[in-house]
C-alpha cells in the first residue's frame, strides 16, 4: 500500500485521514499529516498517524494530498517542488478554484495531478468524492483509494466548482434541513435528542431510497402522499413558503462566489 501524505490537515484533511485508515485499509503510520499549527495534530499523533512537515512528507509519501487554502497552494507547491522533481509523485488536490493546469505549471510538470472534491462524511465511509484528471491511470488509482470512503464519481474538471457546492457545501445545506425538521419535531412534542435522531435517520432513509432504487425523488414522494393526507398538505405548505426555491437560490449563490476564493 502506498503512503499518503496530507498537507493542510484541517477539518477535511483529517476527515480523509480517518476515512483512509478506517475504510481503505491503510495503517495510521502510512498516513502522514502536516499543517502550520502542528500542535493541533497531537490527537492524531496519539492515534499513530505520522506527523511531519511539508518537505519530509513530500519525500516519504507516494501520494501527496493538498488540502490547503487556495491562496496557500502555490507557495506549498513551490516549497515541495525540489522533491517532486527528484521522484515522480501523484499530487491529489482538494483545493477549490485552483486548476490542474495551474498546479502543473507551479510544479514544473514534475508530478501527475488529480483533483478531487470530497466532503466530511468521508470520515465515516459515507462521502461523495468527485474526481477529475487527464491521466486515466492516475484517476483510476485515486478512485480505487477513495472508493471505500463512500461513493466516487469521475467528472470533467470544469464541473469541479459545481461539485464543490453540491457535494462539499451540500453537507451543510442538508444538515440545516435536518436541523429544521428536528426543530419542527420539538414543537409537535418530541424532546430535542429524540427529534434530532428521528430527523437524521429519516434523512438517511430518504437518501438510501434514492441510491438503492435509482428512482426520481418524486416517485418516492408519490408513494407516501395520499389524497387529502397530512404529507401532501405539509409539502404544499413548505412550497408555498419557497422551500425548493430557497434551496436552489442558495446553491446558485454559493456557486457564484466560488471564483472569489483565490
Amino acid at each position: 500500500m502506498k503512503k499518503v501524505g496530507i498537507i493542510g490537515a484541517g477539518n477535511i484533511g483529517c476527515a480523509i485521514a480517518k476515512g483512509l485508515v478506517d475504510y481503505s485499509k491503510l495503517t495510521p503510520s502510512e498516513v502522514y499529516l502536516s499543517r502550520k499549527k502542528s500542535g493541533l495534530l497531537e490527537e492524531y499523533k496519539k492515534l499513530g498517524f505520522s506527523i511531519s512537515d511539508n518537505l519530509n512528507l513530500a519525500r516519504d509519501c507516494d501520494i501527496i494530498l493538498l488540502a490547503v487554502l487556495p491562496g496557500q497552494a502555490r507557495d506549498v507547491i513551490q516549497e515541495i517542488k525540489p522533491l517532486l522533481l527528484k521522484e515522480k509523485k501523484t499530487l491529489v488536490s482538494v483545493v477549490s478554484a485552483v486548476t490542474i493546469q495551474e498546479i502543473e505549471e507551479w510544479s514544473d510538470h514534475s508530478a501527475s495531478v488529480v483533483r478531487i472534491m470530497p466532503n466530511t462524511a468521508a470520515e465515516y465511509g459515507a462521502g461523495m468524492i468527485c474526481i477529475a484528471g487527464e491521466n486515466e491511470e492516475e484517476v483510476r488509482m485515486v478512485q480505487a483509494l477513495f472508493e471505500p470512503l463512500g461513493q466516487t464519481m469521475v467528472i470533467k474538471e470544469h464541473l469541479m466548482p459545481a461539485a464543490t457546492i453540491l457535494a462539499a457545501c451540500g453537507i451543510a445545506f442538508f444538515l440545516r434541513v435536518i436541523r429544521a425538521v428536528s426543530q419542527g419535531g420539538i414543537q409537535i412534542g418530541f424532546h430535542a435528542e429524540e427529534a434530532g435522531e428521528i430527523a437524521a435517520q429519516t434523512a438517511r432513509g430518504a437518501a438510501e431510497l434514492l441510491l438503492k432504487t435509482g428512482h426520481h425523488p418524486e416517485t418516492e414522494i408519490d408513494r407516501v402522499t395520499t389524497p387529502m393526507g397530512c404529507t401532501i398538505s405539509g409539502l404544499n405548505e413548505m412550497e408555498h413558503f419557497g422551500m425548493s426555491s430557497a434551496m436552489i437560490k442558495g446553491i446558485v449563490k454559493s456557486y457564484s462566489g466560488i471564483s472569489d476564493l483565490k
